[in-house]
Parts: C-alpha cells; sequence; structure tokens
C-alpha cells in the first residue's frame, strides 16, 4: 500500500498534504469518443438536433465538468484553474465525436483528474443531447494522453501524441 498516497499507514482514504511541495506550471491532456450511429453523426454534422448545437453545449460542459472535478472526485484538491481548452473531431469512418481536453494549473499537484473530468463531462453532454435519436451510443477509451509539470515531470501515452503548443 506504501506506493497509494490517498491511503493513510492504516489502509484509510486521505487527502494528499501538498503543502510542502512546490508550484509549477503543470498541463494534462485526456481523450475520449462517443460512437453513434453515423444518421447521429450526420445530425451533429448539420446541426439537425433538436436540443441545440450539441459541440457548442458538449465544450462548456466541459470547461464546467473540469472546474467541478475536486466536488466529484473525493479526494482530488480544489485547483486554482488557469486554462481548460477542449477540442472535438467528428470522425466519419468511426462514426464518433472525438473529444480531447487540456487542463491547466500553477500548482502544487497535477490536473489530470480536471482534464479526464472533462472529457468525460462533455462525452456524457454529447450522449443527453442525442439520445432521442440515438440510445445505443457509446462512451471509451477516456484516458489521459500527455501530462508535463511537477515531481515526475513528462507523461506520454505510448501510441499518443502530444498537441501542438503543449509544452509547459
Amino acid at each position: 500500500m506504501s506506493d497509494l498516497t490517498h491511503l493513510d499507514e492504516r489502509g484509510r482514504a486521505r487527502m494528499v498534504d501538498v503543502s510542502a511541495k512546490g508550484e509549477t506550471v503543470r498541463i494534462a491532456t485526456a481523450r475520449g469518443r462517443v460512437l453513434m450511429r453515423p444518421e447521429t453523426l450526420r445530425l451533429i454534422q448539420s446541426g439537425g438536433v433538436k436540443k441545440g448545437d450539441v459541440l457548442a453545449i458538449a465544450q462548456v460542459a466541459g470547461v464546467m465538468g473540469a472546474k467541478k472535478t475536486s466536488d466529484i472526485i473525493p479526494l482530488c484538491h480544489p485547483l486554482p484553474i488557469t486554462g481548460v481548452d477542449l477540442t472535438f473531431d467528428l470522425d466519419e469512418d468511426a462514426s464518433a465525436v472525438e473529444i480531447e481536453a487540456s487542463a491547466r494549473v500553477v500548482g502544487k499537484t497535477g490536473v489530470e483528474m480536471e482534464a479526464l473530468t472533462a472529457v468525460a463531462t462533455a462525452a456524457l453532454t454529447v450522449y443527453d443531447m442525442c439520445k432521442a435519436v440515438d440510445k445505443d451510443m457509446v462512451i471509451d477509451q477516456i484516458r489521459l494522453v500527455h501530462k508535463v509539470g511537477g515531481k515526475s515531470g513528462e507523461y506520454i501515452r505510448q501510441g499518443e501524441s502530444a498537441r501542438a503548443g503543449e509544452e509547459a
């Protein structure tokens, strides 16, 4: 259990004390996707979803999700996030909305959970806005792809690349 920093010596959950750590620029990028029927993807492309502009709403939802991460993930520290960016790619071959989120902070702990929560929230919003026409959608492959900053340095998921301009 010594490698699990969120557990104390008795195995009980705790919030890690980061007060002695120095502040650094930290950036994390996560990706995920929503698989759907081709006709659902076409509705998103054409603006034909009755609830409105799916990607615009998912964009705002993703930013909001990143900002609320510590409210929904019990042991996350509340962070003064300095930026959140989301991008969406409509992949016609896979019939999917590909989502990427990057979160930034100058702080004592990383923003991986914020980037992951941004992707998950955006994906859930796509599902919510399109569920009336496609209940078979699947949210999958939510994963951390890149992070920089802090003691552990840079991480790049094997087989993935960081977005341009993401270096700390």
